[in-house]
């Protein structure tokens, strides 16, 4: 039922004193204890779901990471995570500790969690993001690598294909914003910072590097802001343009990506 070892079920059974429920907790704090026991330990391996609503206006993703490209790839943990991933998508929850709580079909994901660590042992860490949108559109890397929803200003067929198209694009060119206007200050700080250092070693007049940067700055929102991306599928033009072609004024609203590493 656990999927625990032999031996290990038959110490647990011989410390409840043959009270199977008990056994079966033991079993829980058991994994528990290993996993905390591996904490220094890197877990890059795992499994990425994606899921939306059957209306298209909620996306989650969840990842739970793993140490080994075994465990990831075993069928029971890739349910395992579809299942905590169901979920969260059933419940909406806020956070990742609301998401704890949750109901699944056989407790909650705390209890599933628990369940998948007493079975294999490793490291695991559970990440956590919610949408919601006119429509959300999902897209899951080959493998389970990477899941990514994108959010949509408005719904309709055509919006929805689109919005697969861009999830793919997310999950290919890992833009770190919509637009330039979402971008992290510290993240134009440091191109600033960076386009400066660059003009000064080759040569720049000190008065011109700053002007030199923050033109440096317009190359990099063109190249990592989602809407000002050359879309991969059509290169002459960006998602911007591609959306606009789908529908008139479409665009995105927001998106999540999460990925293995």
């Amino acid at each position: 039922m656990t999927g625990a070892g032999m031996m290990d079920c038959k110490k647990a059974l011989n410390e409840a004193e043959g009270d199977f429920d008990k056994a079966i907790e033991i079993l829980r704090k058991k994994g528990q204890k290993v996993s905390a026991k591996r904490a220094d330990n890197e877990a890059n391996e795992g499994a990425v779901v994606a899921l939306v609503s059957d209306d298209k206006t909620r996306g989650v993703v969840v990842k739970l990471s793993s140490e080994t490209d075994f465990v990831a790839k075993n069928q029971e943990f890739i349910d395992g995570v579809t299942e905590i991933a169901q979920a969260a998508l059933d419940t909406f929850p806020a956070n990742l500790d609301e998401l704890m709580s949750a109901s699944t079909s056989g407790g909650t994901v705390k209890s599933t969690l628990d369940d998948l660590l007493t079975k294999f042992t490793e490291k695991m860490e559970l990440t956590y993001e919610r949408l919601e949108a006119a429509m959300v559109a999902p897209y899951i890397h080959m493998g389970n690598k990477a899941g990514v929803i994108v959010g949509l200003s408005s719904a309709s067929d055509a919006a929805y294909e689109a919005g697969r198209d861009v999830a793919m694009q997310v999950a290919a060119m890992k833009p770190v914003a919509v637009d330039q206007d979402g971008v992290d200050q510290t993240i134009i700080e440091k191109e600033i910072e960076i386009g400066m250092e660059v003009a000064r070693k080759e040569g720049k007049p000190e008065a011109m590097l700053e002007k030199i940067a923050k033109g440096k700055l317009n190359k990099f929102f063109k190249e990592n802001t989602l809407l000002n991306q050359a879309f991969v599928k059509d290169s002459k033009q960006n998602i911007k343009g591609y959306l606009d072609s789908v529908e008139k004024g479409l665009t995105v609203t927001a998106f999540k990506h999460i990925t293995l590493g």
